[in-house]
């Protein structure tokens, strides 16, 4: 597996949307910039990649473990009631992954998040907070 591909960046419209959480193996993980969920982005560091099948074999798998690792610490810090976890696209083609964690007392409950409400800016103060407990469960700095 070539852990980085030389010609790949992030998408301009993800680099605008997200704060930088860390680097996994395969894939760059965010924070979307919406205080009303606690919302990640995982986005393979792959030149061209737009759907799940053009990873290989073996980065598809890799993938899926950093989904499941990314799902686990975000459950633990915010002690959500469910996980969203999608790969769409439609607005931006390069292939991201959304883990996002739903409360039923959230603005969207029970329906997707896209487009509910407008987003909300973090508060400082608590962008730092989950940041830092993110970065403890992931293992990443």
């Amino acid at each position: 597996m070539n852990i980085l591909s030389p010609a790949w960046s992030l998408h301009p419209q993800l680099e605008r949307d997200t704060t930088p959480l860390g680097e996994l193996p395969l894939s760059r993980a965010l924070i979307i910039n919406d205080a009303n969920y606690p919302w990640l982005l995982l986005v393979p560091r792959r030149a061209g990649a737009v759907e799940l099948i053009d990873l290989d074999e073996v980065e598809r798998a890799q993938l899926m473990t950093e989904i499941a690792l990314v799902s686990r610490a975000l459950r633990d810090v915010t002690e959500c009631d469910k996980l969203n976890v999608a790969a769409l696209g439609n607005a931006v083609p390069q292939l991201h992954v959304h883990i996002i964690a739903r409360r039923k007392t959230d603005k969207a409950w029970p329906k997707p998040v896209w487009g509910a409400v407008p987003p909300v800016a973090h508060d400082p103060k608590e962008l730092d907070r989950f940041t830092v407990a993110m970065k403890k469960k992931l293992w990443v700095s």
